[in-house]
């Protein structure tokens, strides 16, 4: 009888890793892409919120934190570097989309999920946006708590990201941006608070969708085009144009943008008081840096808003670019790809409203 039962106990435990295995071959493949940032912070106590230190945890780490992830995929992971977000250069992004496009072209990856620091996510988000080429679904995501921190916020954003990375209602709505149960789009998004765990906002169009028990639930698309449908190639890139900007006030100088030329600069975005309004000397630095061949772009510091053409300047006299609704520091994004094709204002003002 003890030979029957063991017998019956081996064919049940190989039916079930059977049955195991065959489940897992049915789950999405997501593979983790980890950068750094806070949700890989760690803290001197379990109180620090502020003051800790980021991108501290490897993504195997992260991955072991969550075992929840493998009811809704089969994970990897793949450390691509580990830095704070605001040490995020052009020579960064490089990299990444260069990777993320990669490993989008094999059958065995699905999706991809990106951890990231929350200080630039929006900037990496959609520099992405403009050069993944593949309709599988890419989501970045971060945390405002460290790793260490109570409540830390880190591993239920990485559980929903995976969760919209592996399904495919995710696909073709360009890059994502998942936190605290909510999913922005990559163009819209844009931090709106130092310390909240809410800080992501759209703050004029509104979020695309919301995370419930592990799975997206969308109620809208952005209608800008993106991803496979942009004209922007990186494969062949090892560097981008250079591109800066330069922040309106009162009393506004044209210092940093003569120095900007001088630097070398061939693109400056200005984040201009209301509609983009220049003030006089910043007005006349940026007709002299235009007549130099550097291309500028209005746009406008107020965080929303169309940024109008021939609003408070004459574009079309000063030979600029108008930003629409986009912010400074995704103008300075779009115009640095824009200049790998051409140096036509037209043509970068027709990218502006099609990006």
């Amino acid at each position: 009888m003890f030979a029957t039962l063991t017998k019956q106990g081996l064919c049940a435990a190989a039916l079930f890793t059977a049955f195991s295995v065959h489940a897992a071959d049915k789950l999405p493949n997501v593979m983790i892409l980890a950068t750094g940032g806070t949700i890989a912070g760690t803290g001197a106590t379990s109180t620090t919120t502020v003051g800790y230190t980021a991108a501290k945890i490897g993504v195997e780490k992260l991955i072991e934190a969550v075992p929840e992830m493998k009811t809704v995929a089969n994970v990897k992971g793949e450390q691509v570097f580990q830095i704070a977000s605001e040490n995020m250069t052009n020579d960064h992004w490089l990299k990444l989309a260069k990777r993320v496009n990669e490993l989008l072209k094999q059958s065995d990856v699905d999706g991809i999920v990106i951890t990231h620091g929350t200080d630039t996510i929006e900037e990496t988000a959609y520099f992405l946006n403009l050069t993944v080429k593949s309709k599988k679904p890419v989501v970045i995501v971060g945390a405002m708590r460290p790793a260490t921190a109570i409540s830390a916020d880190g591993p239920i954003n990485l559980y929903n990201a995976v969760g919209v990375a592996g399904s495919k209602d995710s696909a073709g709505r360009g890059v994502l941006v998942a936190l605290n149960d909510e999913i922005q789009g990559a163009r819209e998004v844009t931090k709106s608070s130092t310390m909240l765990a809410n800080t992501f906002r759209a703050p004029e169009l509104g979020n695309l969708g919301y995370v419930v028990r592990g799975k997206p639930v969308f109620y809208r698309a952005t209608a800008r085009k993106n991803t496979t449908d942009t004209e922007f190639d990186v494969s062949k890139l090892d560097k981008l144009p250079e591109v800066d900007i330069v922040y309106g006030y009162a009393n506004a100088k044209r210092t940093p943008i003569d120095a900007f030329v001088a630097g070398g600069d061939v693109g400056i975005v200005h984040a201009g008081t209301g509609n983009g309004s220049l003030a006089t000397p910043v007005k006349d630095a940026l007709k002299e840096a235009r007549g130099k061949g550097v291309v500028v772009v209005r746009s406008s510091r107020t965080g929303s808003g169309i940024t109008a053409r021939n609003g408070e300047a004459n574009d079309d006299e000063l030979d600029f670019v108008a930003a629409d609704n986009l912010s400074p520091q995704k103008a300075r994004i779009l115009l640095m790809l824009a200049l790998t094709k051409t140096k036509d204002t037209k043509e970068i003002q027709r990218m502006f409203y099609t990006y």
